[in-house]
């Protein structure tokens, strides 16, 4: 017996992560982060840079290769 399921409703639950933005450019990843969460600082961060580790559920730090692209996926922290 096969069983179907309602997609899950959205009850105000924000977004935390951004698989699809892996390789676009980051002007355009920051711009789609920052427009489905302004509640958040979106940091563009260039290959090899240093960061503070700690959470910030303020904060979705976006890495970039040395082509500009998105080189991991974004998330809140």
């Amino acid at each position: 017996m096969t069983k179907t399921f309602a997609p899950p409703k959205d009850h105000g639950e924000k977004k935390e992560s951004w698989p699809e933005v892996k390789g676009w450019p980051a002007t355009q990843a920051a711009q789609t982060i920052a427009h489905e969460r302004p509640d958040v600082a979106v940091e563009v961060l260039p290959p090899g840079s240093y960061v503070i580790p700690g959470y910030n559920a303020k904060r979705v730090r976006v890495h970039i290769d040395d082509n500009g692209n998105v080189s991991e996926v974004p998330v809140i922290g």
